[in-house]
């Protein structure tokens, strides 16, 4: 690294991106990144009703392509991404949604999406993803995942999720959940700092016991080594191909790349480094897209790049391809320990629906602040169209079925803002 390239405020990292760490302190640094994104992957399978130990593993087969496809050189870990919980949601849910054979095709679209992008970026270069998705588009998109899932949260937290009814000793486990949620996320320091989401879960778990609410038949009946439920093509599940179950997933995967550039900007910040050069933003997209693909052949759901483990990187300085690597393997070896897969099975709605409260509207206000951070003025008439037409078409559910195709909710929202923002003229983007 030469002094020209050096930035006056640049941090000599304590373990660079390819330096691999003695054996003991690899595997504490990996269990770090392991609890990192923990929660936050296993809550999405959790919430929609796939396989936890799965999600694991697609994480850890996730990771290590993205590492392997990348050639090594960048240090970002992936896990289940919440831009995808409530399609599979409804997916899962709907009689005539397909089941698991529908999440696995749309996963796979999510894939192909990726890489159709990424071989595009590697032809054409980047400046067309700027243009089609700016912040305007992006951002609205973002608050409305998190929104459209409020329902579900309070739902959770009442105890009215699924036709239940209301019960006051569940929403009492679901804010005492959500406060120490808050407070670990607020106070705590160090590596618990990085775990509020995993600290609500533990505490609001053991409430759930006191409180009678744990269902302990699944954890009895486990085994140490048990392999997961997993879900493959034309084996144990037949792919449903219909173009509602691509349309109602596909879509997302353009917010998602939004957020993958994101997290490349600040990565490249974070090392010094520029991964859009070197090796490529096409090998990252590819790499993140054959992550979702893996996940979508044994039935995960689709994969990203995490903030929580870039936030590991700059606080440790630990740019360790290696520490990321073993997290990867870690998680693997997570999947296929019984006693973990019962245990997170067995978690009751309380608990999810008390760290929910918070998180879909973390998930809310992260795209408010881009638009915020990215100076989006909405007193000019062509951003405040853009933003309300995809905020209420996103949030209020429209509708577009022809036959046995439907385009509805988040992936209907971004459709249109992606529309909207190429059509609409700037040059008529006077203030109100």
């Amino acid at each position: 690294m030469t002094e020209e390239t050096t930035p006056e405020n640049y941090v000599k990292p304590v373990l660079d991106i390819h330096e691999k760490p003695a054996w003991n302190k690899w595997i504490v640094l990996s269990i770090q990144h392991l609890f990192t994104m923990f929660g936050s992957t296993i809550f999405v399978p959790t919430v929609t009703g796939l396989n936890p130990g799965v999600a694991l593993i697609s994480s850890g087969l996730g990771t290590l392509a993205y590492l392997l496809i990348t050639r090594g050189k960048i240090p970002a870990y992936l896990g289940s991404s919440f831009a995808f919980i409530a399609p599979i949601t409804m997916l899962l849910a709907a009689k005539s949604g397909g089941g698991p054979g529908a999440v696995m095709v749309g996963t796979f679209s999510v894939g192909i999406v990726y890489a159709i992008v990424a071989m595009i970026v590697y032809y054409v270069g980047i400046e067309w993803i700027q243009r089609v998705l700016p912040p305007i588009v992006v951002g609205p998109v973002i608050m409305v995942i998190g929104l459209s899932l409020a329902p579900s949260a309070a739902a959770m937290a009442m105890g009215t999720n699924g036709g239940g009814e209301y019960d006051y000793k569940i929403l009492l486990v679901a804010l005492i959940t959500l406060v120490v949620t808050i407070i670990a996320m607020m106070f705590f320091k160090g590596f618990f700092g990085l775990i509020p989401i995993l600290c609500g879960f533990a505490i609001g778990y053991l409430v759930s016991m006191a409180f009678g609410l744990v269902d302990y038949t699944l954890i009895q009946n486990a085994s140490l080594f048990q392999v997961p439920d997993f879900t493959i093509p034309f084996v144990n599940m037949d792919p449903v191909v219909t173009l509602t179950v691509v349309l109602s997933m596909a879509p997302l995967a353009f917010v998602t790349m939004a957020e993958h550039m994101g997290h490349q900007l600040l990565l490249n910040r974070i090392t010094n480094r520029n991964f859009f050069k070197d090796p490529g933003l096409h090998r990252s997209l590819a790499a993140d897209g054959t992550a979702s693909i893996i996940a979508s052949l044994i039935g995960g759901p689709p994969v990203t790049t995490y903030g929580e483990n870039i936030g590991v990187l700059a606080i440790t300085k630990v740019y360790s391809v290696f520490v990321i690597g073993g997290a990867a393997v870690l998680a693997i070896a997570f999947g296929f320990i019984g006693y973990i897969n019962a245990v997170i099975t067995s978690v009751p709605t309380a608990v999810l629906g008390g760290i929910s409260l918070l998180l879909f509207g973390v998930i809310a206000t992260s795209g408010l602040r881009m638009m915020i951070e990215s100076h989006v003025d909405l007193s000019v008439n062509r951003n405040m169209i853009i933003a309300s037409v995809v905020l209420v078409v996103g949030i209020g559910g429209l509708l577009v079925e022809i036959g046995s195709f439907k385009l509805e909710g988040m992936a209907m929202a971004a459709l249109l803002g992606i529309i909207l923002n190429l059509v609409l003229p700037e040059a008529k983007a006077h203030k109100s």
